[in-house]
């Protein structure tokens, strides 16, 4: 009996098609390459737990532990020392992924796109501007602002990074060239597992910071399987991690899952303590209770500092935030918000995260641990740096313990 009968030869056709779609699925190109678009792998697996800039077996407390990412070309020097940072970094030697793209200028607001070309796209390359030919920025006008729709079209990241990375710096860092930025803001996204919201959020979030005339970089820090989600710790190593690269001025810690709503929403440095993420739809545009402070809030490096950052102790949905505005009341900090009207958020849809169990222990326990439970006890591991287009991104492994309270 022959083995090439017609019926034969179909089902190896049909195996092979099912194989090429199975590599497709997992992200390896036919060039034998592992593919880089993170639409379809998680960046954990982008990287193969890849110990690119450090050894992930240090172990000491307060970020110690954690390798040292090489300072990137930020554009956020106040001294204006851009050049010379980039020839320090973007040398044959740099370990940055180097990304061609252009950029679809059509599916970028028209404003916005005005606003770009009109300033920093429009100056020849190797342009040097000195601080004494720039004013300061001044916040926008909130006359020229008002309630925006944001785009919640899924798409890759790779046409995320063609339309949005000409625009930004490595590592999803942005300043305007046409002033003095006089807002230095990290933002930090504790993260895992949300890889279609981290696309519709980079899309919407860079748009919408580049108006605001503040210098800005975006930091995702996700989280290694093994143990329950804690955000808040994720939040705290984003704050060490971004402090090795430059001195901040303040801090905006951001789930994923949440677009703002209306561009008076100042992302900038807030004199004290700012609960952002005041009006959610989901919510129906209400604030649940006075004491909230999650979402989106705001907080400069003395308000982190005064109340040691966040509980390393939440494993888990929920509780976490509570937690902080209790260490905020406990510094004599007080939550200021924005009107109603104007701190509106959009929730992207997502299945409902497993509760912490221990939340209402560690909360009623919570104001005895602050100064030995924070930014000053917790212990992690980086396993992974690298700098996108439009995001800088981290793989943190928590070495704290989930103990009782």
């Amino acid at each position: 009996m022959s083995l090439f009968t017609k019926a034969n030869l179909i089902r190896v056709l049909a195996g092979a098609i099912c194989l090429l779609l199975v590599l497709n699925f997992v992200g390896f190109r036919t060039d034998g390459a592992s593919g880089t678009s993170l639409s379809k792998l998680s960046i954990r697996r982008v990287h193969k737990y890849a110990h690119i800039y450090g050894n992930a077996s240090s172990e000491e407390g307060g970020g110690g532990g954690a390798s040292r990412l090489p300072a990137a070309p930020l554009a956020l020097s106040k001294d204006r020392e851009r050049d010379r940072d980039r020839e320090l970094h973007g040398g044959p030697n740099s370990t940055s992924p180097t990304v061609i793209a252009t950029a679809n200028f059509t599916s970028i607001p028209q404003d916005l796109t005005r606003f770009l070309l009109g300033t920093k796209k429009t100056r020849p390359r190797g342009h040097k501007s000195t601080s004494a030919l720039l004013a300061n920025c001044t916040d926008p006008d909130p006359r020229d602002g008002g309630p925006i729709t944001p785009n919640t079209t899924l798409e890759s990241l790779d046409v995320i990074e063609a339309e949005l990375g000409p625009l930004l710096r490595p590592g999803g860092a942005f300043e305007p060239d046409n002033c003095l930025a006089q807002h230095h803001v990290a933002i930090v996204v504790p993260f895992r597992d949300r890889y279609a919201h981290l696309s519709v959020f980079l899309r919407n979030i860079h748009p919408f910071l580049m108006k605001q005339r503040i210098a800005y970089r975006i930091f995702i820090v996700e989280q290694t399987n093994g143990k329950p989600f804690n955000r808040a710790a994720m939040m705290n190593i984003g704050y060490l991690e971004a402090l090795k690269i430059y001195q901040w001025d303040c801090f905006i810690f951001h789930d994923v899952d949440l677009l703002p709503l209306d561009d008076r929403n100042l992302y900038n440095c807030p004199r004290q303590p700012r609960h952002m993420s005041v009006a959610i739809d989901t919510l129906n545009f209400r604030l649940p209770y006075r004491s909230i402070f999650g979402g989106v809030s705001a907080m400069t490096r003395e308000h982190f500092q005064a109340v040691n950052g966040f509980s390393n102790s939440f494993f888990g949905w929920g509780g976490e935030d509570d937690d902080m505005s209790n260490r905020l009341k406990h510094a004599n900090l007080f939550i200021s918000r924005y009107p109603v009207n104007i701190a509106r958020y959009k929730m992207l849809k997502h299945q409902k995260e497993k509760a912490n169990p221990k939340r209402y222990e560690n909360l009623q326990n919570g104001m005895s641990k602050i100064e030995q439970d924070g930014i000053n006890s917790i212990k992690y591991a980086i396993y992974s740096i690298k700098q996108f287009p439009t995001f800088t991104w981290y793989l943190a492994e928590l070495k704290n313990s989930e103990r009782k309270s």
